[in-house]
C-alpha cells in the first residue's frame, strides 16, 4: 500500500491548532488517506518550507497567523477570493508542479454564522476588529452577504481606512481606529485581532451591541477567550469563538484537496464536548 497523502498547517505560533484533529475525523469519515501535521514556520522561514514541504512530495498545505499574506505571494494561481484579499490560507500542488492557493476562512465564517449559529447578516451592521490577514479573508464574503454596513476598526486607523478601500466595490464598508468606537452599536462583532493569542482585549466601549448582538471570536481556545467573556458580560446574545469557523474552513480545504465534503457538525460537537470536559 502506498504512503497515505501528506498535508500539514504551518503557523507561528501553532501549539494551540486542533486542524490535524479536525483533518484525523474528516479523514475517518471520508474514508480518504493522509497524513496532517502541524509545523512551527517563522515568515522568515516560510517560503523555504514551503518549497520543501511540496518538493518531498506533500499534497497541500493550511496557513495560519502571521503567514497567510505570505502565502499569498507564493501561489502560482489564486481563486478570485484569495486574489481579492491578498491573504490565503489554503495552498494545493497541481499536478503540473504550479502551486493554487484559495481563502477557505471566508466561506468557513459564513456557514458558521449562518448554518450552524442561525445568524442572518443582510441589513446588519458588522463591526469588524483588526486590519490584518484574518480581516482580509473575510471581508468579502462578509459583503457578499449584504449587510447594512461593515466597520473596520484597527489600533492605526490608517490601515482599516485603506482595507475599507480596498474592497469599497463590494459594498458598504468604512474604517476607523478602535479609538474612535462608541457612537454606533452593531449587531455583529468580529474578533480579527491577534489579542486572543495572547490573553488580550481591544479595548472597546460597552456601548456598540445591538439588542441581540452576536460577538465572534476567530480566534479559539480551551478556555473562553477574553473576547468571548467580554461579549458574554456585555449581554451579547451569543458570543463564542471560531471553532466552528476553524472546521468549516477546513471542511473546505479538504474538499479542494480530496474533492469530497466532510460532515461538520460532529466534529464541532466532539470538539465542543472535548473542551467542556
Amino acid at each position: 500500500m502506498p504512503p497515505a497523502d501528506r498535508y500539514a498547517v504551518f503557523g507561528h505560533p501553532i501549539g494551540h491548532t486542533r486542524s490535524p484533529c479536525i483533518h484525523a475525523l474528516f479523514a475517518e469519515q471520508t474514508g480518504e488517506r493522509l497524513n496532517y501535521t502541524a509545523q512551527d514556520v517563522t515568515p522568515d522561514a516560510f517560503e523555504t518550507s514551503v518549497r520543501e514541504f511540496f518538493a518531498n512530495g506533500g499534497k497541500g498545505l493550511n496557513c495560519t497567523v502571521p503567514l497567510k499574506e505570505l502565502a499569498w505571494k507564493i501561489a502560482d494561481l489564486r481563486s478570485e477570493d484569495a486574489e481579492r484579499s491578498k491573504a490565503i490560507n489554503t495552498l494545493a500542488l497541481c499536478q503540473d508542479g504550479t502551486i493554487y492557493g484559495d481563502n477557505t476562512d471566508g466561506i468557513g465564517l459564513i456557514r458558521d454564522l449562518k448554518i450552524n449559529l442561525g445568524r442572518t447578516l443582510e441589513s446588519r451592521r458588522v463591526l469588524l476588529l483588526g486590519a490584518g490577514g484574518a480581516s482580509r479573508g473575510i471581508i468579502g464574503p462578509l459583503l457578499e452577504q449584504g449587510p447594512s454596513r461593515v466597520m473596520i476598526a484597527n489600533r492605526t486607523p490608517e490601515k482599516a481606512v485603506r482595507l475599507a478601500e480596498e474592497f469599497c466595490g463590494l459594498g458598504p464598508i468604512t474604517g476607523c481606529g478602535l479609538s474612535d468606537l462608541g457612537a454606533e452599536a452593531f449587531d455583529l462583532v468580529l474578533n480579527a485581532t491577534s489579542a486572543s493569542l495572547t490573553g488580550e482585549l481591544p479595548k472597546l466601549p460597552g456601548n456598540i451591541l445591538r439588542t441581540g448582538a452576536c460577538c465572534y471570536d476567530l480566534a479559539y481556545g480551551v478556555e473562553p477567550t477574553p473576547f468571548v467573556r467580554w461579549g458574554q458580560e456585555m449581554g451579547a446574545d451569543i458570543s463564542v469563538d471560531g471553532i466552528g469557523m476553524l472546521v468549516e474552513q477546513a471542511a473546505e480545504a479538504f474538499f479542494i484537496w480530496r474533492g469530497i465534503r466532510p460532515d461538520t457538525a460532529p466534529v464541532i460537537d466532539l470538539l465542543n464536548r472535548e473542551r467542556r470536559g
